[in-house]
């Protein structure tokens, strides 16, 4: 389990008043605002009972249990017990644990681990940027983060899953170029058939120019990037929560740039992005509880997996408190589309 990195909690616009719980790593997590606005972790448990301090309250920046009024400050320590005459002042004996966290690009993000090994979480590409067009998407996924990653990461899955939405069998040969980055991988296509896809017939009706590319950012972190003539631009990027071993809750950004008519273009583009991504919850849902039901889950692996190697290379070099080798020469793969 990849604990000391950042994972979004939850949106920003979720965390208000009141405290709210949220599950990472099988840790669960009460969050709230301290008196300066600021996001706070702690784990959800109050140390003199064991009561969930979220379902408490907030009272002058500080979580008052909702059982005997134990209060805790920001870093976890008891500051006020009701029923006993004391100052204000750290009970470390008490105190229970903090956790990391911060907020950025409109999320909630926590470290369910004792220090990130990363000073901020990794950014969403364009997004608040200037001649951009952006929505938010959340899924919860059945699936364990590989899983998801591999799903979002993965060309040829979509003639069939998405099949005239997003893509069609053109039995079609299609150059992919991969590269090993520094932080993960990256996929490039060259030549790749757009034809009977609504997504296309909608976004890019042209046949100009496509650079398509896939990337991997470790460790839970997926992007893919369309970009087309006319100043056309389409990025999709995917932040995987690990709730536990089974289950992710994914942040998805769609931000896109497409002249002047950005804004009506959502009007198209978000609910027809929404379908494709429910294709991919059910798709993930029926594989894991399919393999749920054997004793062991090996999978085969073949050269068009362009990325899946990349993927568990990093996460399980990263499990290890390791940074894999990077290799530093592309390679090409051919795939039929």
């Amino acid at each position: 389990m990849l604990t000391d990195y950042w994972y979004i909690a939850c949106p920003t616009g979720r965390l208000r008043g009141k405290p709210i719980v949220v599950n990472l790593l099988s840790r669960n997590i009460v969050l709230f605002r301290d008196a300066d606005g600021l996001p706070v972790a702690l784990e959800n448990r109050c140390a003199h009972r064991g009561m969930p301090l979220a379902d408490g309250k907030v009272v002058g920046g500080r979580l008052q249990c909702s059982y005997h009024g134990w209060c805790y400050d920001r870093t976890g320590c008891v500051v006020h017990v009701p029923s006993q005459s004391f100052s204000d002042g750290c009970r470390n004996e008490s105190a229970i644990r903090r956790y990391r966290c911060c907020e950025q690009d409109g999320y909630i993000w926590v470290c369910p681990g004792v220090e990130p090994r990363q000073e901020t979480p990794q950014k969403f590409p364009f997004l608040g940027e200037h001649g951009w067009t952006s929505f938010r998407l959340y899924n919860r996924f059945e699936a364990p983060v590989e899983s998801c990653l591999e799903n979002f990461l993965d060309c040829p899955h979509a003639t069939f899953v998405h099949r005239s939405w997003f893509r069609s069998p053109t039995d079609r040969e299609v150059r992919c170029r991969v590269s090993a980055l520094e932080d993960g991988a990256v996929a490039e296509y060259f030549d790749e058939p757009r034809e009977r896809s609504l997504v296309w017939s909608l976004l890019s009706p042209q046949q100009g120019g496509m650079q398509h590319s896939d990337r991997f950012i470790a460790p839970a972190m997926s992007r893919v990037d369309y970009v087309f003539s006319e100043d056309r631009h389409y990025t999709i990027t995917s932040s995987c929560t690990p709730v536990n071993d089974v289950l992710t809750d994914v942040y998805t950004v769609v931000t896109f740039r497409y002249r002047k008519i950005g804004a009506l273009l959502r009007l198209v583009f978000e609910p027809l992005s929404r379908k494709i991504i429910a294709q991919d919850v059910r798709t993930l849902r029926k594989q894991q509880r399919n393999l749920a039901k054997y004793e062991r889950s090996e999978f085969r692996i073949i050269e068009q997996d362009v990325l899946l190697p990349h993927i568990r290379r990093w996460r399980n070099a990263l499990s290890e408190g390791r940074v894999p080798a990077v290799r530093t020469e592309p390679y090409d793969v051919r795939i039929v589309i």
